[in-house]
């Protein structure tokens, strides 16, 4: 190609303009009457990078959803570098919810034994369920507030054991992303606060909206609340071989049984020091992983085409559509036919990734 051919397809200023303002209207939509209504509960010492994910992730699905903030009073918060913001609303907005966001906050042993009295009276404000959702050390907030008691949930790994101490109630799953228990949902660390929204968005609206966010937002899709943290212990001995190369293998072989020794095998390991090795890099064992994959897999082709669902199940691994829909009921409480029905992407979002020059 010649100079003046390139000079003749490259995009002038006023495309780069265009193309910019598309890209902005994209992220910062209006919200449509009626949309999911998400307040941002800001506490004080709050870290700012967390609190502008619910507003990146879920702002640009859309117009689907209103993201607002709420402090406990009309005073500037702190955040827990040397700023200090002012949220646009009062603790009365959590009345209007029907999401409450809680991004995490710097903890202390004395500010997580006595939980603020201003923080639990604004959650006192929460309709009856709303749903919950922490980021990080948010979870400090909802346990004070006993709504985690005797369920399961996570936190920043570095926080666990002193979250154990001050809250022996809660079943504390500390090498997970995330742990949905459908009314109230908590995170470990900084990026999981965008997988948990993402997982917002692909339980609200499914998979296709979430991965046109994620695109959005320059960011993986997908990365299941299963898996392990990234949590600070001894590097492996040297020259060992993790299981990443074995997973993508396997997610490349679904429709197959792939038993253990199969896996095991792949990885040149044996089985015992396979299954070991995979529930320290993932959180799961091979097979509940698999199972999720195959969930993964199968979710995506309900809602994405028109096969049986007996042609979903075989082409995820699952032995029968019975299998199938057992594990669905499980997961996400519904049946195949009804999942695709909820789920079936028929809106787009708007600018979206199919008809955007962003993309």
């Amino acid at each position: 190609m010649s100079v003046h051919q390139s000079a003749a397809v490259s995009p002038g200023p006023s495309d780069l303009a265009g193309r910019a303002a598309e890209l902005d209207r994209a992220m910062r939509p209006q919200p449509r009457p009626g949309a999911h209504k998400t307040v941002v509960l800001v506490l004080d010492g709050f870290y700012p990078f967390e609190l502008g994910i619910p507003q990146r992730v879920l702002g640009s699905a859309g117009s689907r959803y209103e993201v607002i903030t709420a402090g406990l009073d009309s005073k500037p918060v702190r955040t827990d570098p040397d700023l200090r913001v002012t949220p646009g609303h009062g603790p009365e907005v959590l009345a209007e919810a029907d999401t409450v966001i809680i991004p995490p906050y710097a903890i202390t042993r004395a500010s997580a034994s006595a939980t603020d009295s201003k923080a639990l009276d604004a959650l006192s404000k929460v309709r009856p369920g709303t749903r919950l959702v922490s980021i990080c050390s948010g979870a400090f907030l909802l346990a004070g507030a006993g709504l985690l008691d005797g369920r399961r949930a996570t936190t920043h790994w570095a926080l666990c054991d002193h979250f154990r101490e001050l809250f022996p109630r809660v079943q504390l799953d500390p090498g997970v992303l995330f742990v949905d228990n459908g009314d109230v949902l908590t995170s470990a660390g900084a990026a999981s606060g965008i997988d948990v929204c993402l997982h917002l968005l692909r339980q609200d609206h499914g998979t296709e909206v979430a991965n046109q966010v994620a695109r959005l937002c320059v960011v993986p899709p997908y990365r299941d609340g299963g898996q392990a943290q990234y949590i600070e212990r001894p590097l492996p001995p040297t020259g060992a071989t993790g299981t990443g190369p074995t997973r993508d293998w396997a997610l490349q072989r679904l429709e197959r049984p792939l038993p253990l020794e199969e896996l095991a095998a792949h990885a040149a390991m044996s089985s015992r020091t396979f299954a070991r090795r995979f529930k320290e890099e993932t959180g799961l064992s091979p097979g509940r992983w698999l199972t999720a994959q195959r969930l993964r897999r199968a979710r995506q082709l309900l809602e994405s085409s028109d096969l049986p669902v007996e042609r979903v199940a075989h082409e995820v691994g699952f032995a029968t559509a019975t299998s199938l829909r057992r594990h669905l009921a499980a997961a996400a409480g519904v049946a195949p036919s009804a999942y695709r029905r909820t789920f079936r992407a028929s809106e787009a979002v708007p600018g979206d990734a199919r008809r955007s020059n962003l993309t």
